[in-house]
């Protein structure tokens, strides 16, 4: 296929993806049978920013035109050992993998194993030349490069394992949002979008906020309690309770809404239904700290213009990335086309 070729495809079934479909709402269902943080309502949410965000065919066409794509690269097998945290959260490096010309050999996390495979049925639909491009496999084999999401523990052993080939290595990451107290009720609201979305489980989610030091928390605390219906969630509620429990019997001191616990921790990862806080004095200062860590953020959310030197994505858009938006910022076509 010629790249005009793959970004039509691409282009087709973000078209279809918004049009129902029996067959995938039945992968759907079928998906949050399997895992219960993968609700219907979740699925759809992620289904439909990559129907918009990614195989837009306009943002398709922007985004290739960054890169010297040849319609007939020297073919490579990519391994993709894929991330079950939230749903479809490797279908970046997918896309990645086959507008560059290359083929996908494809390991799936056992928490999301059915929403990739439908996708790319639909693509063969449109296209029966796209199948060639893509391989689930349950151990990855004879492959040329390989692009691995995990812990900050399993890095380790990927880092090993895949030391013989041209590698992408993700760990553990995690969004934080500045505020100064100035925030909009609206753009408190919007910030809770940032922190509960699937649950709270994505590294683009708001983990930790920071403050200043007399930070008024009432307007935060009102903001997150309209998120509270997410406690209906039996999986969700478990870690609340837990958190409440832990907290109380430890005397650690915390804010709480109906949705979520706040407590001052300078950790960046959070357990579900927590939110750490930090204050800070001056933003100079903290735009530091956070370059300091910025190994371990994955994106900063925060009122346009507060921070003078880092890049800040407005609140309520944390998980609304673009496709240029690159995991850990490490361009994953430039990766891709240095293969060859």
């Amino acid at each position: 296929m010629t790249l005009q070729e793959r970004l039509s495809a691409l282009s087709e079934l973000g078209r279809r993806l918004q049009l129902p479909d029996d067959y995938l709402d039945a992968v759907i269902h079928r998906t949050a049978f399997n895992n219960g943080w993968f609700t219907p309502e979740n699925q759809r949410k992620a289904i439909q920013a990559i129907a918009t965000r990614m195989l837009d065919a306009d943002k398709l066409h922007a985004w290739a035109g960054r890169y010297f794509l040849p319609d007939a690269p020297a073919l490579k097998t990519v391994g993709l050992v894929m991330a079950g945290n939230i749903p479809l959260v490797g279908w970046h490096d997918v896309q990645c993998v086959f507008t560059a010309g290359h083929r996908a050999q494809i390991k799936l996390s056992d928490k999301d194993q059915y929403l990739l495979p439908c996708l790319l049925r639909m693509l063969e639909q449109i296209d029966a030349r796209t199948a060639a491009y893509f391989e689930m496999v349950h151990q990855l084999r004879d492959f040329d490069a390989v692009i691995a999401t995990g812990s900050n523990n399993t890095s380790r052993y990927f880092e090993s394992y895949f030391a013989h080939v041209p590698h992408i290595i993700r760990r553990n990451r995690n969004a934080v949002a500045v505020l100064d107290g100035s925030e909009s009720a609206e753009a408190l609201a919007a910030l809770g979008d940032d922190v509960f979305r699937f649950f709270g489980l994505g590294c683009r989610n708001v983990s930790k906020i920071y403050v200043p030091q007399d930070y008024d928390f009432m307007p935060l605390l009102n903001a997150l309690h309209e998120y509270r219906e997410i406690v209906l969630h039996d999986k969700y509620k478990n870690n609340f309770d837990y958190n409440f429990a832990l907290y109380t019997l430890n005397k650690t001191p915390f804010y709480m809404a109906g949705s979520v616990m706040l407590t001052e921790n300078a950790g960046f990862s959070s357990r579900i239904a927590a939110l750490h806080y930090e204050r800070y004095d001056k933003v100079a200062a903290l735009e530091q700290q956070l370059s300091a860590h910025r190994d371990a953020i994955q994106c900063v959310i925060g009122r346009p213009g507060l921070l003078a030197h880092t890049e800040v994505i407005a609140f309520g858009r944390a998980q609304e990335p673009e496709l240029w938006d690159y995991a850990d910022g490490v361009d994953t076509m430039q990766f891709l086309l240095l293969l060859g």
